[in-house]
């Protein structure tokens, strides 16, 4: 017999507002997520006033531990710092 243990992926993501701030969440399902902070009441307030959004930057992290922090840190930059993570892909995961 065989166990299959199913690894929960998590990531950090920046969407791109259309007043052209920028957000930054966690979540382990990006398409669902984004979807909500578009067409949901489960997006964030600060998304539902600022629809349509736009993912820009993800990051995929092993646990929820390592995106937590990952997320607490990226809100911490400035606006210039985060406009540098999403253009350096070097830096990036993923830049849709």
């Amino acid at each position: 017999m065989t166990l299959s243990i199913e690894i929960k992926k998590y990531y950090v993501y920046l969407l791109r507002c259309n007043d052209e701030s920028l957000y930054c969440g966690m979540t382990t399902d990006l398409e669902r997520r984004v979807y909500e902070h578009n067409n949901s009441v489960k997006g964030a307030k600060y998304t539902r006033a600022r629809r349509p959004v736009c993912l820009v930057w993800y990051k995929e992290c092993q646990n929820r531990s390592e995106a937590c922090k990952e997320e607490y840190r990226i809100k911490r930059l400035s606006r210039k710092d985060k406009l540098n993570i999403i253009s350096n892909t070097s830096d990036t995961s993923g830049l849709i």
